[in-house]
């Protein structure tokens, strides 16, 4: 193997983020830990006061809501701690990874061109996004132009595609 396709195996379970996606998310996490959270907090408050919390259905779907902003928190926090801004080493070498738009045919001819990322890019490209640690992104990582790749499906079976081209993602 490759330096360049070392690297791009060893970035597989990096999370590469465009400074768009990164500011986009960091405004998220900003919101959700500050006037969204006062606002939660206030309508649980709200609705504590209104007595019986047993039936009180206006308590029980603010403090649901809670939860899950809570672990949206908790999930950017991470993913923003441990995300790299900007382009992967890959991007250099014409290497599929995380952060590379690639094109790839499979045996029956058909083509389809995808991103190698993450589901926080997903929110803002048209372009279909394959998870890095996906079947098809794992065998994909490290791979150059006219190179095959096997990988096995979800449903069990073996599908070969052969990459055709590489490029680096920008929103």
């Amino acid at each position: 193997m490759t330096e360049a396709t070392d690297t791009a195996r060893d970035q597989a379970g990096v999370t590469w983020l465009t400074q768009e996606a990164h500011d986009r998310l960091t405004a998220e996490l900003e919101h959700l830990s500050g006037p969204a959270r006062a606002e939660i907090s206030q309508r649980i408050g709200a609705a504590r006061a209104e007595g019986d919390l047993k039936e009180n259905g206006g308590y029980h779907a603010a403090k649901d809501e809670q939860g899950k902003m809570e672990a949206r928190i908790r999930q950017l926090t991470q993913l923003l701690r441990d995300a790299r801004v900007g382009q992967p080493p890959a991007a250099d070498a014409g290497v599929a990874g995380p952060g590379m738009v690639v094109t790839v045919r499979f045996a029956d001819g058909e083509q389809e061109t995808f991103l190698i990322g993450s589901r926080e890019e997903a929110a803002v490209t048209e372009l279909t996004v394959y998870s890095a640690q996906s079947p098809l992104g794992l065998a994909l990582t490290g791979s150059k132009p006219d190179d095959s790749v096997t990988y096995t499906a979800p449903n069990g079976k073996d599908i070969t595609v052969e990459l055709l081209k590489v490029a680096p993602y920008t929103s």
